[in-house]
């Protein structure tokens, strides 16, 4: 698929930032932010983890072995979202829905 132009990406940011984001699939997910309370923060970074050549379930699990490293001092996680990503996954069906109209 081309590279989306930054317009583009910049409507799909709006959108996605006007969605309470409670349910994100990890194949969406740029980067994850664990705060701690001790004031210091993790961030796992999804673009780094995938070139050194882990599938998306063994990300996962990355993911869910951090979290559980910290455990009780996890303050807050934000999940970063990929636009571009959320893009590829739903302009074709926005575009099949659009075309029948």
């Amino acid at each position: 698929m081309q590279p989306f132009s930054e317009d583009f990406l910049d409507r799909w940011e709006h959108i996605i930032n006007e969605v309470n984001k409670t349910d994100v699939p990890i194949e969406c997910i740029k980067k994850i932010v664990i705060k701690l309370e001790s004031k210091k923060q993790k961030t796992i970074n999804m673009n780094t983890l995938k070139k050194q050549g882990l599938d998306w379930d063994e990300i996962e699990v990355v993911v869910n072995r951090t979290l559980a490293s910290f455990g009780d001092d996890v303050y807050s996680v934000d999940f970063i979202v990929d636009a571009g990503a959320v893009a590829e996954l739903i302009q074709p069906e926005t575009d099949k829905l659009l075309k029948s109209l």
